[in-house]
């Protein structure tokens, strides 16, 4: 067996989990895909930080974490806060002996309106929470990743096929998520040459989580001024799609959180340690 193959072999043992000894941070984590990110990471040997708006959805992922073996601290806030940034990086390096090993930025929602009725507020909160959350978190953490130790780090920031090509009703979101593309690509020639820090965007298609269920189900966030943003498709929307509402969909089914957060830990893993400034699209062959 080649030296080559002995190494890629021995990619597929890790006894104590693929991400054993490593620190991250997964935003938006208290629910759907980072909560699911965030079990499967801690499965596999990483001491996980849960940041989420929603403090009691955050101990419930944490606590459940621990109960089962793994190791995790549940830092609520919101992503747009600054002060907060500063307070979870702090506390994800002092869970973590000093490092910090991988970022994925993942908080956001949706909301939604055609370009003529796109107001201000619409646009400013989710260019914010999907770009500059993110920028604010990567800067906030730079110490932690400019470092040459050889241990293995990467950022990995979630996109979706809006921001590949484009929705109506998503100006904003489209945007945003385009937006998250170069930003990868930059974190991934600045700081792969000299840190060997990896940085990949995942753009995922149709989900089964709050975003894609039925509006009438209820699901709402909190917007900037306390107002409710409903979350969803509407149930007549859903319906009048029909049986064609995944024929462009090669697997003909919507993804389920499992699934994304898999490719999450997929990436984040070092079955990945070759791979750096793509955008790796998780949608069942929705767009190919």
């Amino acid at each position: 067996m080649s030296d080559r193959v002995s190494q890629l072999a021995g990619h597929l043992n890790y006894p104590k989990g693929m991400l054993a000894g490593q620190v991250a941070i997964i935003t938006g984590s208290g629910q759907g895909i980072g909560a699911e990110a965030a079990r499967l990471f801690a499965k596999e040997g990483a001491k996980v930080v849960i940041a989420d708006i929603d403090q009691k959805k955050s101990a419930d992922v944490a606590d459940d974490i621990n109960k089962n073996g793994g190791k995790a601290i549940a830092v609520a806030g919101n992503v747009l806060d600054k002060d907060y940034i500063n307070t979870l990086v702090k506390k994800a390096a002092d869970f973590g002996d000093g490092k910090i090993n991988i970022i994925v930025n993942n908080a956001g929602y949706t909301w939604d309106g055609v370009i003529h009725k796109m107001t201000d507020k619409q646009w400013d909160n989710i260019i914010a929470l999907h770009c500059t959350a993110p920028f604010n978190l990567v800067r906030a953490a730079a110490p932690y990743f400019r470092v040459k130790d050889g241990a293995p780090r990467c950022i990995i920031n979630i996109s979706s096929t809006s921001g590949v090509h484009g929705n109506a009703g998503q100006i904003n979101y489209s945007l945003a998520k385009a937006g998250v593309t170069g930003f990868t690509k930059t974190i991934a020639k600045e700081w792969g040459p000299a840190f060997g820090v990896r940085s990949n965007t995942i753009a995922f298609g149709h989900i089964l989580t709050r975003l894609t269920a039925a509006k009438e189900e209820g699901a709402f966030v909190t917007g900037p001024d306390g107002e409710k943003i409903a979350l969803g498709i509407p149930i007549k929307q859903q319906q009048a799609a029909g049986d064609a509402a995944h024929a462009d969909i090669a697997l003909r089914r919507p993804g389920t959180a499992t699934e994304a957060a898999s490719s999450i830990l997929a990436v984040a893993s070092p079955l990945f340690s070759y791979v750096t400034g793509q955008t790796i699209m998780v949608t069942g062959g929705r767009n190919m």
